[in-house]
């Protein structure tokens, strides 16, 4: 660190990885070159600022909008409030807990300038889970949406310290964020902190055991706004925004606050409680352009965006699971638009493979983002031919580094980060997902990637829903189980579940085809929509 730290308490800078274990870290390119001093607010809101956006609108919600400048006041109000009202000190952990809302965003925005560590959490996430990441991050307040109190209480009388409670979404409330930041500076020039501070704790969406916090610092998510959304998203000042993923999430963080933040576009957050006709809606009322959501959310919106029509829609970024051809092709026929696919992680922040426009090819999800590198390997890190299965590994401005966690050295090797994901890359340097690398179905000798298997079954008009898993089996090894919801008006039968594996065999290898079927309801998912084939495994 160049600049020295602005954060006086050293909890999470202590908790790094050892240096050696750490990825190599590159920016070839001058847009990744961040200044040793930054701050993730201050950049982004004193550059809108200064571009003159300060009128445009930033925020929107029903009934509710702030301008960038009356943003940027704001987050100036709730940052000085922070350190003054609850004598809190540069580095202390700040957990926040609400919905996408423009609440949760300036409080975002205003913990990160005040030169504090946010830690957003999940807003379904219960007491017992909050109880984990309240234990490993050790915050000195929590901010609370007012309508997630019912988990929060608990959790923070059970905190080793007791842990005290900023509640937000109730202006009326006197000792509440509103009335707390109403007292305080417009002006606060907040913390002037290193780049190489942290700027957030994220938690990953673990499957078991206790969760990982990657540390994230203002250099990395600046670095970020500076790569994929400059270069593929391309998103400007006229664009509206909106989607699902939530802002505890990078995914949503970046999409839905940070990246149309750096554009000088707005974010319309809709109510907490949508679903996908309302959605539709919404984005049609409010002149939506660029919409981010996963896989699994725009195949339920396809029929009434077909229906209802959103003419002011011009992108669709899927991330957060693989996107199957057949929801893409799903939601081309329905708006006209080729869907922009990506692959990132936590880890990483935000998303480093992906295309748009011209450079889209079905079943690929695209080449590496400018300022990033990637390659296929095998599992000794040796880069393995074009058309080959192996382990994806990438390297560029962001990368891993978890917080006091043995696991640091699964995801890095050698200076190069492993997400856990199996790919091929075509001669034209076009990556094609296969499946997670513990997805990976080998039967009969045959490597068979659960994804494609569900990607055939969803083009399948019966099915709406599926999820495919190996099961353990004495002569194959193991066999292709399909767990699959049918649409309305068609019966879970032994004649369906032949009829769905006579499909497979026809459109695919036959190998590959599900030796089981099992008809379910409704799939387990994530908060953010991805596909738990790990509680499919545990229920087969």
């Amino acid at each position: 660190m160049s600049t020295p730290s602005a954060q006086t308490d050293s909890f999470v800078r202590d908790r790094l990885p050892p240096r050696e274990q750490w990825p190599e870290f590159r920016y070839d390119l001058p847009e990744l070159q961040i200044p040793d001093q930054a701050n993730v607010a201050t950049t982004l809101l004193g550059d809108a600022i200064a571009k003159g956006w300060g009128n445009r609108l930033m925020l929107r919600a029903p009934g509710e909008t702030y301008t960038y400048a009356e943003a940027s006041a704001q987050v100036n109000r709730i940052a000085e409030m922070l350190i003054k009202d609850y004598k809190l000190e540069p580095g202390n952990r700040v957990l926040l807990r609400g919905g996408n809302s423009i609440g949760m965003a300036l409080a975002w925005l205003g913990v990160v300038k005040a030169g504090l560590i946010a830690v957003a959490t999940m807003p379904l996430l219960r007491a017992v889970e909050l109880d984990k990441i309240i234990d490993k991050s050790r915050p000195a307040l929590a901010i609370c949406d007012v309508d997630l109190l019912k988990e929060m209480v608990p959790a923070a009388q059970d905190a080793k310290t007791l842990l005290p409670i900023l509640v937000f979404g109730d202006a009326a409330r006197p000792d509440g964020m509103e009335a707390r930041a109403a007292r305080r500076s417009a002006d606060w020039a907040g913390c002037a902190t290193a780049a190489d501070d942290v700027a957030l704790l994220a938690f990953t969406s673990g499957t078991t055991g206790v969760p990982k916090a990657v540390i994230t610092t203002h250099r990395d998510v600046l670095a970020a706004c500076n790569a994929w959304p400059r270069s593929v998203l391309k998103a400007t000042p006229d664009d509206v925004v909106t989607g699902s993923p939530p802002l505890a999430f990078t995914f949503g963080l970046g999409g839905l606050l940070l990246f149309p933040t750096a554009a000088g576009a707005s974010v319309y957050y809709p109510d907490v409680r949508f679903s996908p006709e309302t959605m539709v809606r919404k984005m049609r009322d409010n002149g939506i352009t660029i919409c981010y959501t996963a896989p699994t959310f725009y195949r339920q919106m396809a029929p009434y965006a077909k229906a209802l029509g959103i003419p002011s829609l011009r992108i669709c970024v899927s991330a957060g699971e693989a996107l199957p051809d057949a929801t893409r092709q799903l939601w081309k026929e329905s708006t006209g638009i080729e869907m922009l696919d990506g692959i990132g992680g936590t880890e990483v922040f935000h998303i480093y493979i992906s295309a748009a426009g011209a450079d889209v090819r079905p079943g690929s999800i695209g080449k590496v983002v400018p300022g990033y590198q990637a390659k296929v390997v095998d599992d000794n890190d040796n880069e393995v031919p074009r058309g080959t299965v192996g382990r994806l590994a990438m390297i560029g401005p962001t990368g891993c580094r978890y917080m006091d966690d043995a696991r640091q050295t699964h995801y890095v090797s050698k200076g190069w980060n492993h997400p856990g994901d199996a790919f091929t890359q075509d001669e034209d340097g076009y990556f094609h997902y296969q499946a997670r690398d513990d997805d990976m179905i080998i039967t009969a000798g045959y490597n068979v990637g659960a994804p494609e298997v569900e990607d055939c079954l969803l083009t399948h008009p019966a099915v709406a829903e599926c999820g495919v898993i190996g099961k353990s089996d004495e002569v194959r090894g193991m066999i292709i189980k399909a767990f699959v919801v049918l649409r309305a008006g068609h019966n879970a039968n032994e004649a369906m579940a032949e009829a769905l594996q006579e499909y497979v065999k026809k459109h695919i290898a036959p190998y590959k085809y599900p030796r089981e079927v099992e008809f379910v309801t409704a799939l387990p998912r994530t908060e953010t929509g991805k596909l738990q084939r790990f509680k499919l495994r545990q229920e087969k």
